[in-house]
């Protein structure tokens, strides 16, 4: 038996990685750059053998010379010279599935950063790794950095979760802590962030939630053991934001947060991601600029609170080498926690009262009876109003269609059912008096 630290008693690992992007540059970069320090701690050499992306001439800043060159990712995945797949080139369908698939049939185990295609694939992956006796890591699919798939996996026992929570997409959570904190517009912070780099050129897949919908159901899973359900959530972006919700959410002790939310109920699993007022001493509330956090309520260790960069080459690279070093090891896991024939089919949960109540704006016509008018629909629908805010530097500049003048109107709720609200905003609206959509956002409780 090899002694700890010593690799000539083990074959080296070979590598295969498909896609170069920054990310994949950046984990070749690595493993070159660092190869004998962690073959001193691993007790055995990782060796980056061959590498599959759509351009070879393209500069990357890493040396491929010596690499062998794919220019199809399946042929790469079922190549008999590699180890290991590790798939770096996104997308839920296309090359990306076939070449993770084709990795698992001959049972080679695969290391993913793509949560697209876990959100939309993964039962199916999870159980081919399972019968073939192949271990499927995907660390850097949620989170970038931050070690939560494992914590989940292997770090909590027997620990119950009752609910998990948390900022899981960089890009939206730079937007929102500039506005609140520079007082600038949505639009103004998305450029910026286009030329950062922090948001893609069409950012619709970041800023309206779905990349936080996707990582989301993954947690969600191997949080409480139901199938992965990405299309059996309410999801609401943050392109709707503006600064009187901004100033307004300030003013009474909250910052707004894009959050991912599953918790599980007697009733089913409730899942959501939509922007959210955070009291400002939550810790949650804290975290800014492009770092994610992922907080856990469990019955063992209460709540558990995991922060750290959420995107990047260096943080990402770090959480797929995690991977490696894990299968290296020879350490398996159920990919989903628990053996995929266990998986529970996804029940939803039905719409229940929201303890936080809401935050509703609204641009009202400054004409007599419009706020009575407002008051009686809510009652209509037995929503409670904790507080009601007309300022004159949140004076809408809107004028209603017949020459009326208009006025923002905030209302903060007790705990209703968010369809109720939104069944007495359709009357309102039907009644006239008032002009453009409602805002309305959910107010959290952590």
């Amino acid at each position: 038996m090899a002694e700890f630290g010593d690799a000539d008693g083990q074959a080296p690992l070979r590598i295969g990685v498909a896609g170069l992007g920054n990310v994949g540059a950046t984990l070749v970069r690595i493993l070159q750059k660092d190869g004998a320090e962690l073959t001193r701690k691993l007790g055995r050499q990782l060796q980056v053998v061959a590498v599959a992306a759509r351009s070879r001439s393209r500069d990357r800043g890493i040396d491929i010379s010596g690499l062998e060159w794919f220019d199809d990712p399946v042929a790469l995945a079922k190549w008999d010279g590699i180890d290991l797949f590790v798939e770096l080139i996104g997308g839920e369908d296309g090359p990306a599935f076939a070449a993770v698939k084709a990795a698992l049939e001959i049972g080679r185990p695969v290391v993913t950063a793509n949560k697209a295609l876990l959100a939309k694939h993964g039962v199916t992956l999870a159980k081919m790794a399972e019968e073939a006796g192949a271990q499927l890591g995907f660390e850097a699919a949620v989170a970038g950095g931050i070690p939560v798939i494992k914590t989940l996996r292997e770090g909590l026992g027997s620990a119950r979760i009752a609910k998990v929570f948390g900022i899981m997409n960089g890009t939206c959570n730079y937007i929102l802590t500039r506005m609140g904190n520079e007082g600038i517009s949505f639009a103004d912070c998305l450029k910026d962030a286009q030329a950062l780099g922090y948001a893609e050129a069409d950012p619709t897949f970041d800023v309206e939630g779905f990349d936080t919908a996707h990582k989301l159901s993954i947690l969600a899973t191997l949080c409480f053991g139901y199938e992965i359900a990405p299309d059996r959530m309410r999801i609401e972006g943050i392109s709707r934001i503006t600064q009187h919700d901004i100033q307004v959410a300030a003013d009474l002790g909250y910052k707004i947060k894009l959050l991912g939310i599953a918790e599980r109920t007697e009733n089913g699993i409730e899942q959501r991601v939509h922007p959210t007022f955070v009291p400002k001493g939550s810790a949650i509330a804290g975290v800014d600029g492009v770092m994610n956090a992922v907080a856990l309520e469990t019955d063992h260790v209460h709540e558990l609170l995991l922060a750290g960069p959420g995107a990047g080459g260096p943080p990402t690279a770090s959480s797929v080498l995690s991977d490696i070093l894990d299968i290296a090891r020879g350490t398996r896991v159920p990919p989903l926690g628990v053996p995929s024939a266990e998986l529970m089919p996804y029940h939803e949960a039905p719409m229940r009262a929201h303890p936080g109540g809401f935050y509703i704006r609204l641009s009202a016509k400054d004409v007599p009876g419009a706020l009575a008018a407002i008051a009686t629909r809510m009652g209509e629908k037995s929503i409670s109003i904790d507080s009601v805010i007309q300022r004159s530097d949140l004076s809408a500049k809107a004028v209603a269609v017949d020459g009326s003048p208009t006025r923002t109107v905030v209302m903060i709720t007790q705990q209703t059912l968010e369809s109720s609200v939104r069944e007495a905003l359709a009357e309102i609206a039907a009644d006239g008096f008032i002009v453009g959509e409602p805002q309305l956002i959910r107010i959290e409780k952590l």
